[in-house]
């Protein structure tokens, strides 16, 4: 999921009216023409020809924003959004307005080009100005109805979010409640945001929270705050919160029907984390915030007016809280969340929708200690589905949680053999090889054939060390220095060793990828 509890995507509604409607009549027949080069995918005008350069080009000449989607075919929250965004009249009709960009991570050049805007975990969708100005960047969690709210104020606003935050930031009174909505909504929780150093996150959504007029908004950054600061990582300040208050505020924020509502995606993707962050285990708070949230949950588990998937992303709540303080699910809980997940994936029928929910359901019955359920889930939906390796790797996780080093491997190869697309075939390699060391690092032929293989494919696909390849080899080339620390493995290291070497050796001296080539076991 963008991938962590709290996923799923939506978007779009009404915008650029009155004086803008003219210029952008004339703008569309200018570039009728150019429309050629794009391709129609559910009465979407997509541009799909990677040449990001001309598609900023043409935003400009037409004065038209600039949509930048960036995904892959696999990604059950990209698939989500497809079906519960992408297909929406109110969206198509509107894509006209503007210039859609769908940048697929597996297309040549795409991963340079996600280096190039800032783009790396599936799915993100940033807004431009026709100039090629961020606007912002739009959150892949929340749901569709709220998506639309949001983009369309983006589309409407003449001022960025980072704008907005400089402003908000020195108390400047002259922001309006749309400059608020936007800022609660902006994809903070995306790794490659810059508008605000990484250390000082927590601590800003904090103030932005008190600085926020009372409402939705300054609740929406306050959980968002608490979120930062229960996740904090090295070299985060955490700010001063006094929990005990923090909890009351949740909790009475959770009482409220349509804050919860509203604000499903943190209350789903929050509850375990908020609760073990603000609460001593087996308290009396901990355990009038776990009711607090379990109410809510329950709610929105049953709330047919939202997606599917959000929905189990509620009944993935439920789990995680029952499991506090290493407390395993009741028989009780097991099978109400083993009814809800089957009611909800029969009644899915959407390829994309399924890619999605069958992913956020068996990862719901995996967490709930049904395994076998999960697996058969999974298995079931091998045969179906456009991307069965990423079921693939998850029948792997159950595998290694029931301790069947073996079986767990087996998934995670077949899971990259079938593993379609340059820059997905390097992530599924990379996971393939770490799980190897992981689970069977006395097997050295094994692992040298899946490292040779990984490295074979990358020494024939351009522009390789960038964006999420650059990530994930970075992972591999750590995981295998770690496994020959004590150079018990010295051989087959230094064969895929020199086997890297000799990629990086073809790369121009002025190229940066060579450095990262080099990086990749310089550290080993």
């Amino acid at each position: 999921m963008k991938t962590n509890a709290s996923f799923s995507a939506s978007l779009l509604v009404t915008l650029l009216v009155g004086t803008l409607a003219a210029p952008l009549a004339v703008a569309l027949d200018k570039t009728a023409s150019a429309s050629a080069h794009a391709t129609q995918a559910g009465g979407i005008e997509w541009r799909k020809d990677n040449n990001v350069d001309a598609a900023f080009a043409l935003a400009k000449s037409a004065n038209k924003p600039l949509f930048l989607y960036w995904g892959a075919v696999w990604c059950p929250p990209c698939n989500q959004v497809k079906a519960t965004i992408f297909n929406r009249q109110e969206f198509i009709d509107k894509s006209r307005h503007f210039i859609p960009v769908y940048l697929d991570g597996d297309s040549p050049g795409a991963q340079k080009f996600a280096a190039q805007f800032k783009v790396r975990g599936y799915p993100t969708m940033i807004l431009f100005k026709p100039d090629g100005t961020e606007i912002t960047r739009l959150p892949g969690e929340v749901d569709s109805e709220r998506y639309l709210q949001v983009l369309t104020l983006a589309l409407n606003t003449s001022a960025s979010v980072a704008d907005s935050l400089k402003l908000a930031l020195t108390g400047n009174k002259s922001l309006k409640q749309d400059d608020w909505s936007l800022l609660a909504d902006y994809s903070w929780d995306d790794p490659q945001q810059k508008l605000v150093n990484n250390k000082d996150l927590p601590a800003t959504l904090l103030r932005l929270s008190e600085l926020s007029p009372a409402g939705l908004n300054a609740t929406r950054l306050y959980l968002k705050a608490l979120f930062a600061a229960a996740n904090a990582r090295p070299g985060q300040t955490v700010p001063a919160i006094d929990k005990q208050q923090a909890t009351e505020r949740l909790i009475k924020s959770l009482a409220d029907a349509k804050v919860a509502r509203d604000n499903l995606d943190l209350v789903a993707g929050s509850a375990a984390e908020l609760t073990e962050f603000l609460t001593s285990a087996k308290s009396e708070q901990r355990g009038k915030l776990t009711a607090a949230w379990n109410v809510a949950l329950i709610k929105l588990a049953d709330d047919n007016s939202i997606s599917k998937t959000d929905r189990l992303s509620a009944i993935i709540a439920q789990i995680a809280l029952a499991k506090l303080d290493n407390v395993k699910p009741s028989v009780a809980l097991q099978k109400d969340v083993q009814k809800r997940v089957s009611q909800i994936e029969q009644a899915t029928g959407d390829a994309y929708e399924r890619q999605s929910v069958v992913s956020s359901a068996a990862y719901a019955l995996g967490n709930a200690d049904l395994l076998d359920a999960s697996d058969a889930l999974l298995k079931a939906e091998l045969k179906r589905s456009h991307s069965p390796y990423y079921f693939m790797s998850t029948l792997g996780s159950n595998a290694k949680k029931r301790g069947d080093k073996v079986a767990a491997v087996n998934w995670y190869e077949q899971a990259y053999n079938a593993a379609k697309g340059p820059a997905t075939r390097l992530q599924w390699g990379a996971n393939y090889v770490v799980g190897l060391i992981e689970l069977t690092p006395e097997d050295d032929a094994r692992i040298e054939k899946a490292v040779s293989g990984v490295f074979a494919e990358l020494s024939k696909t351009e522009n390789a060390f960038y964006q999420r390849n650059h990530a994930y080899l970075e992972k591999m080339g750590k995981k295998l220095g770690e496994w020959n620390k004590d150079k018990k493995h010295q051989v087959t290291f230094q064969k895929v060793h020199a086997q890297l070497d000799s990629i990086c050796a073809k790369l121009p001296a002025n190229d940066g990828q060579k450095a990262t080539c080099q990086g990749v076991l310089s550290k080993s």
